[in-house]
């Protein structure tokens, strides 16, 4: 699989906006209520967003690195780099995910120089852990969002692995 990568630009974003995922992962969609703060914050360059791309231009998904990876109640006192992804709906569960995340991991550590990387995952997700445990993380910590009851996994890995 060749992708590139390009920061997000509005047309994607906006695409992004209206995705649909199916239960249970349809607390990944964006609220309709939101969209203009949502599209503010998916262009804001400072939250490192980026389009995942095919050969033909088309949008695949998306992928942000830094702040944007984190979740509130997490322990992120370890210097590393925080990595966010999203495929487009109609792509997921056809078992390109590591593929996708081998990639934007990747493309993270060319850009960023890194050498620990993170990620942050919903724990119900278990599809999303099983992706980067294929790509050697390692669960350091489970925890609890705060202001909500929503549990998640922060995984790490070593980049020089």
């Amino acid at each position: 699989m060749a992708w590139t990568f390009r920061p997000l630009e509005k047309s994607y974003a906006l695409t992004m906006l209206s995705w649909q995922y199916e239960h249970p992962y349809e607390r990944y969609n964006f609220n309709p209520a939101t969209v203009a703060d949502d599209l503010s914050y998916l262009l804001n360059p400072e939250n490192a967003f980026y389009a995942i791309l095919n050969i033909q231009d088309d949008l695949e998904g998306y992928c942000s690195f830094g702040s944007d990876g984190r979740v509130p109640g997490g322990d992120y006192s370890l210097t590393a780099l925080d990595i966010g992804m999203g495929i487009r709906p109609d792509l997921t569960n056809q078992k390109l995910g590591t593929a996708y995340a081998r990639a934007v991991m990747e493309y993270g550590q060319i850009c960023y120089g890194a050498s620990t990387l993170r990620v942050t995952i919903a724990l119900f997700n278990q599809r999303a852990q099983r992706v980067w445990q294929n790509l050697g993380f390692d669960p350091v910590e489970t925890f609890v969002k705060q202001g909500s009851q929503d549990r998640f996994v922060i995984m790490t890995k070593d980049a020089a692995e």
